[in-house]
Parts: structure tokens; sequence; C-alpha cells
């Protein structure tokens, strides 16, 4: 049984998934054949269907040409734009989203849900790359850094290897822990990333050009996370003043610097607690913070459990 696979929390974005008898999910697209990440998604997919005989899931992937004969569905996976003529003339796909209980949205189909009226308000995983070249009206959908965001019917995956992590992530969630972990082992993958991870290489890549300021600050962030920088200390080996770096962390990640630079630690944090085997106490100080009190204040408020909760969490799941 592998150990690095965390039990599901009871906060699942797929609980009204949980006791049904049985999952439908629908992989829909345009294109003729899935590229590499959306067909290892479907083999997960696949794989919780199929190991031990499981009847608890059904999975079926068709193109548009068959939306006439595609099945009722729980859950629909959209992972590729649509050309102009079917965006145009979207009555299946309407009407497969409006029926479904949850729809997944991948890669560059993100981009095709910014432009619909379901984006309005939604936090939504973006890839990087596309975020680059994006004008985002602020009024509509809200771009997040991170890798998978849930919001309410509707989940937005960045693309790449982060399908593979949503796919788990369902399998452990909806199929249950031991499920999960047997298809990581199968596929030697080493862990499954938090929905609320970044994509941090594109934050560096994202910002250099249209905020560069904002990069060089996240990068200080990232490299000083066992003694953190003042908010003037940042600003000032930046070259801005402490309300300019405020206004940019605000326009471009619609956050405070302070809250930023906090999770960024916390996150590196919840990555020991889960792979090392470093105390408590080293944990809080190899992430900045002076006390263990003030870990554990810091680590509930922003997950929502404790760092021990989170370790037993772990060994419960290792067992």
């Amino acid at each position: 049984m592998s150990a690095r696979i965390e039990t599901a929390v009871s906060g699942t974005p797929w609980r009204k998934l949980l006791g049904a008898p049985r999952t439908e999910v629908l992989l829909y697209g345009w294109g003729a054949a899935m590229p590499p990440e959306i067909a290892l998604l479907h083999k997960i997919l696949q794989l919780g269907q199929t190991l031990g005989g499981n009847p608890g899931m059904r999975v079926t992937a068709a193109l548009a040409a068959q939306a006439h004969a595609c099945p009722p569905c729980d859950v629909l996976v959209l992972w590729e734009q649509p050309p102009p003529v079917a965006a145009a003339a979207a009555g299946p796909l309407d009407e497969l989203i409006d029926r479904a209980t949850y729809v997944i949205v991948i890669g560059n189909a993100v981009l095709w849900l910014l432009g619909t009226r379901w984006s309005a308000g939604m936090r939504v995983a973006l890839h990087w790359h596309d975020a680059m070249i994006l004008d985002t009206p602020a009024d509509k959908a809200i771009l997040s850094p991170a890798i998978i965001e849930h919001t309410g019917k509707w989940t937005t995956c960045c693309g790449g290897t982060a399908a593979v992590d949503l796919a788990l992530g369902f399998v452990r969630d909806v199929l249950g822990t031991q499920m999960a972990s047997t298809i990581q082992d199968l596929l030697c993958i080493e862990r499954i990333r938090a929905p609320e991870e970044r994509q941090r290489v594109a934050l560096q890549t994202q910002f250099s050009g249209l905020a560069p300021k904002l990069s060089e600050a996240v990068a200080l962030m990232e490299a000083n996370i066992e003694e953190p920088l003042q908010a003037e200390e940042i600003a000032s080996l930046v070259g801005v003043s402490r309300r300019q770096l405020e206004r940019l962390f605000k326009q471009h990640l619609n956050a405070v610097p302070s809250r930023y630079y906090l999770e960024i630690r916390l996150e590196k944090a919840r990555r020991l607690l889960r792979e090392s085997r470093h105390s408590l106490l080293q944990i809080g100080l190899m992430c900045g913070f002076s006390s263990g009190s003030h870990f554990s204040t810091s680590y509930r408020t922003v997950f929502g459990l404790t760092p021990r909760e989170e370790r037993q969490r772990m060994l419960r799941a290792a067992a």
C-alpha cells in the first residue's frame, strides 16, 4: 500500500457523487485524438472503473459528432476548445452541461469557458502561457495561479501534468484512497499535488515581462523561507515603494504581499509534513515560524487543520 496519498478531506468537491450507485463520466472533445495528458487522465479513470470489476464508475469518451448518442453523465470532462462553428451552435454541449452534476474543464478548454456566461465571477485555473496573452475583464473570471480550482459545479485545471493530479484526486475522493493508491503505484506516480499548489515556474514566466518587479518580489519570497523578509525590505530590494508593491500583488495575484508570502511558507511546510521525517517544530522553524504555536495557528487558518492533524491523517492513510 502506497504511503504517498492522503485521505480525502471532508470538504471534497465531489460530495454529490458520494454514495451514488454509479457515476457516469463523459470525456467530450472535438479533435481526432486526445493529447497525452488527457489520454493519461482517461487511463486513470478507466483503471478506477476496471480494477476489481468496480461497478461504481463508467467512463465514456466521445467526440462532438456523437453528441446525440452520448449517455447522460454525472461528470462532463471538456479538454479542448470547440471550433468557432461548434461554439456558435453549442446546443448539444449546453444540454450536456446543464444535465451534468459536475463539469471539469482542462487546458485550452478553459479559454473557451472564459468566453461563456458560466465564467462570470468564477475563480479559474488557467495555464500560465494562456494567461500571458489573455486580457480578461475584471468583472468576468478571476484568474488563479493554482493548478486546479473548484467552484461549485465547475472545476478548472491548467492542463499538463496537473490533469493527472486531478484524475487521481477524483478517484481518491469518489472511489476511495485504496483505489487511488493502487493506480498511483501501477503508474509509478510519486504524489498527488493539492489543487491549491501554484504553477510556480509559471509565475516567474508570466510576470517577467508584464510585471518584472512582481516577479522579482515573488522570487525573493521563495528564496527566503527560513528567515522571511519584511515587506519594506522586499520593496526596497526590487526598487519600488511598499504601496507600489501592494498594488502589484493586488492587481496580478488578488492578494496582499504578507498573505501571499505566508501561503508560500505554509505550502513548503505542507510538503515537508508529507514528505519528510522532520519534527513539527523543525518544520515550523525551517519555514520561518518563531514558535510551534504560531506555526500551528497559521497552518490551521490556511488549511483548516493543524500540522499535527495533517501528519496524523497522512499516517492513517499509510496504515
